[in-house]
């Protein structure tokens, strides 16, 4: 039988990360091409003592149905963590969990935008996003990013062009897969842009928490007075990405209306999982608990810089982050990236994610690719990090 898909689903292909990491099931791959947080970061004993006194105390909180909106519990814990960070107006906001910040995204562009509609995004952008975006028939429009965040006068050259802007999707704090931040500037600037076009602007904030050098920037959220921010957030990179549990911060109609598509997608997210989160919230010193997670980031990045600095060729551009998860390098002008990355794996044993992953057109051209130092061990990091860099001399010189 020849099946006939949904128009908003038959144009979806396999991620290119996806076609990555089957490689990196192979036993003598060495993969810097995953986004996970790093396996020794997580709280394993705090967890497994949550759990074993809920299950103990409270089961049938833990295996029966709760409300959509989220477990009580954590929707306050949240709302004043929330609030004193300026993320959460009480008169103006409410606030939801999600089943990850993937959700409260994907929830974010189905309760806003009709097909045809535009979605502005960074260029490169967080892959798992685009392809939700995709999915609803949106017209997705990258804007090309400089050291510190979009380039706001190609953004407002592409909204006076769009027949139907209403919304820009944006990672302004250590940026997937660049790793870059966005200035207070161009933040501000970004914010008059919405104001000034009347747009929202998607505020994702999975990374804010992992900041290991220089200085915070406040979010956009913070300065919203017209109530056209919509901020995500996630337990997946502070905790453990394997409870599912993300939230959404936005005015109050738009939760309703993502609490009834939340009704209908998976009724709830995990009760367990999120009174185990509400529980090291409300037991955990969280400004002791995120200094050592950023103490474990801020070691791993060093060593993969160290690496990077005596072993790479010089004709190889990168970026120093500071905070999140990825390094993001850049070939030659000249260099065939597509060929380099699968080289790489292919030959080296080395997996690293092509650049072209992250485009909203994955067939334009570009020659930068991202690496990842939370997810494989020191060892790794070191061994493959001395063996890409042997690549890059062979392929460039010195």
């Amino acid at each position: 039988m020849q099946y006939k898909f949904a128009e908003n689903v038959d144009a979806l292909q396999p991620s290119a990360i996806r076609e990555i990491l089957k490689f990196t099931s192979m036993p003598d791959v060495i993969s810097f091409a995953a986004g996970n947080p790093a396996p020794e970061a997580f709280p394993v004993d705090t967890i497994r003592k949550i759990s074993a006194e809920l299950f103990e105390k409270d089961p049938i909180l833990a295996l029966q149905y709760n409300i959509t909106e989220g477990y009580p519990k954590l929707r306050d814990l949240l709302k004043q963590r929330m609030a004193a960070q300026q993320c959460f107006d009480a008169d103006a906001d409410d606030l939801i969990t999600t089943s990850g910040a993937q959700q409260a995204n994907e929830l974010s562009c189905k309760v806003l935008l009709n097909r045809g509609d535009t979605l502005f995004c960074e260029a490169p952008s967080f892959i798992g996003s685009l392809n939700a975006f995709r999915s609803y028939g949106v017209d997705l429009v990258g804007i090309p990013m400089e050291q510190d965040g979009m380039d706001l006068a190609a953004m407002e050259e592409a909204v006076k062009a769009s027949k139907s802007p209403k919304l820009v999707y944006v990672i302004p704090n250590f940026q997937n897969p660049t790793g870059r931040v966005m200035s207070l500037e161009k933040r501000k600037g970004l914010y008059e842009l919405a104001c000034k076009y009347d747009f929202i602007i998607l505020e994702d904030n999975p990374y804010g928490d992992l900041r290991f050098a220089g200085n915070d920037v406040p979010s956009i959220k913070s300065m919203d007075t017209e109530h056209r921010v919509i901020y995500s957030g996630t337990f997946s990179k502070i905790l453990a990405p394997g409870l599912r549990v993300g939230y959404v911060s936005a005015p109050k109609e738009i939760i309703a209306k993502i609490t009834v598509c939340k009704q209908v997608a998976d009724v709830h997210t995990n009760i367990w999982a999120q009174a185990v989160c509400a529980e090291f919230l409300e037991r955990t010193d969280m400004d002791t608990y995120l200094k050592k997670l950023r103490a474990v980031y801020r070691r791993k990045c060093n060593l993969m810089a160290d690496g990077i600095r005596r072993h790479f060729s010089s004709k190889v551009q990168w970026e120093m982050p500071q905070g999140g998860l990825f390094l993001w390098c850049t070939l030659p002008d000249d260099c065939d990236m597509p060929a380099f990355c699968t080289k790489a794996v292919q030959e080296y044993s080395i997996a690293v994610v092509p650049g072209n992953a992250f485009l909203v057109d994955e067939t334009a051209p570009t020659t930068s690719f991202r690496l990842n130092f939370s997810t494989p061990s020191d060892e790794q990091i070191v061994k493959g990090i001395e063996i890409l860099g042997g690549m890059t001399k062979k392929i460039l010189g010195a």
